[in-house]
């Protein structure tokens, strides 16, 4: 191994949690949900259980035995915000005593404001079989610190896009029971970066990480419809083994650093979470339908990331595997024109000692309220609106830049997530056809 390539393993160790890759997205850890403006209505409850293309995500048996073929096409915009405080980080550079790491101590609103597109399609081939495509972007966000913030030496920039395209096929065994299995063809292209501590404070280097890459996945699911006033559903969907091929670019070191910048090419490999989703949906009047939805995610899949030749290291993560479970009711106000709402409580994956400020997550609790109309008997127009409000958390993930060398520089890490809360504005629209 070069040396070079030897000091950029050490100071990714350090510094670089690729596994940061998402922050303060809308569900737990990485993971964006907003893939229905209805579901987004009721807070994510009966997406599992329900029908049609806009529940493909959640089942693909969602579409089997539809009476029509149907397509549905929306967008979502999230609005975060949140402070990232510093509580006194200290840096020990090897010719200088322990100090504060300085720079900017409140990092205001780093989560960038975004817009999530999701659209389905599925069309009824017979009485039994049906197929569906389903385009989505699951784990999608931008962070972006300022190049002063305390938080330079763990997170500076970051920057992830994830297409998900989910062709599906859905057979109905009878008109009580249909199921579904569907492939995740998932592109992910990741950009992020962070500061180098050279000995002197005066500058700092850098470190870019850029990769790009195709992994795929899959989903089944059943429904179960025992009566006209109930409809049940389970789904899993599996971890994706992501394997991204890219660079690590190393900048700005200067003496005794400075033979460790350049350009090293090597691959990244991480897992998103499976997810086992287990739902129901009551109709207990004409009028008023009851939805449940609980969902188990394996974020424990995310135990570490690995970084391929010639840097040959394994970046723990340590997820756990978490709970998120939402209830929410459809009420139709008139024949064309339905009002919905509902809570969910999601639990975040990162834990106290390990989180760092590129994944400021947290417990949260989402507050959602949702219309539907019927333009007319083929053409519904959908929105929502989302309040999501996160518990206050520690950022406390102790790192060392060149750990094992004479250039160790460790990086006591003390800070604070506060009043963080996103609101998410969605509108789409649902086709028969």
């Amino acid at each position: 191994m070069t040396k070079t390539a030897s000091m950029a393993r050490l100071g990714l160790l350090a510094t670089v949690s690729i596994g940061a890759w998402a922050s303060a997205a809308q569900a737990g850890g990485f993971y964006l949900q907003e893939q229905s403006v209805k579901a987004a209505g009721r807070a994510f409850s009966g997406e599992v259980a329900d029908q049609g293309a806009e529940s493909l995500w959640w089942n693909p048996a969602a579409i089997a035995g539809n009476p029509t073929s149907t397509a549905y096409i929306g967008a979502s915009a999230i609005l975060p915000s949140t402070h990232v405080r510093d509580n006194g980080t200290l840096i020990k550079r090897p010719t200088l005593p322990i100090a504060p790491v300085g720079g900017n101590a409140d990092a205001k609103d780093p989560i960038k404001n975004g817009v999530l597109p999701s659209g389905a399609v599925a069309w009824r081939l017979n009485d039994q079989f049906a197929f569906g495509l389903a385009v989505t972007s699951p784990f999608s966000f931008t962070t972006d610190y300022d190049a002063n913030s305390w938080t330079r030496y763990t997170a500076d920039k970051t920057k992830l896009r994830t297409i998900d395209i989910q062709p599906s096929i859905a057979f109905a065994i009878s008109p009580m029971i249909g199921i579904g299995a569907a492939v995740n063809v998932e592109h992910s292209d990741a950009t992020l970066s962070n500061a180098l501590p050279n000995f002197t404070p005066l500058v700092d280097g850098e470190q870019q990480l850029k990769g790009k890459g195709w992994d795929a996945g899959f989903t089944v699911g059943a429904q179960l419809h025992p009566s006209s006033a109930i409809d049940l559903g389970i789904s899993y969907k599996s971890s994706i083994k992501h394997k991204l091929s890219g660079t690590v670019t190393t900048t700005g070191l200067v003496a005794p650093l400075a033979g460790n910048n350049g350009t090293i090419n090597t691959v990244a490999e991480f897992r998103t979470p499976w997810q086992i989703t287990a739902g129901a949906r009551l109709k207990a009047t004409d009028r008023l339908t009851l939805n449940a939805q609980v969902v188990r995610l394996g974020w424990n899949k995310f135990d570490s990331i690995r970084l391929g030749a010639p840097i040959n290291a394994a970046i723990p993560e340590n997820y756990r595997n978490t709970w998120s479970i939402a209830g929410g009711v459809d009420y139709m106000v008139t024949p064309k024109w339905t009002m919905r709402g509902g809570v969910q409580w999601d639990q975040t994956p990162t834990q106290n000692g390990q989180r760092d400020a590129r994944v400021p997550d947290s417990n949260r609790v989402n507050f959602a309220l949702g219309t539907s109309y019927k333009i007319s008997d083929a053409i519904t127009i959908d929105a929502a609106a989302n309040y999501v409000k996160f518990k206050d958390a520690t950022i406390d993930r102790v790192t060392a830049a060149y750990a094992g060398t004479a250039a160790q520089t460790p990086i006591l890490v003390n800070g604070r997530v506060t009043n963080s809360s996103a609101i998410v504005l969605g509108l789409g629209g649902r086709l028969s056809f």
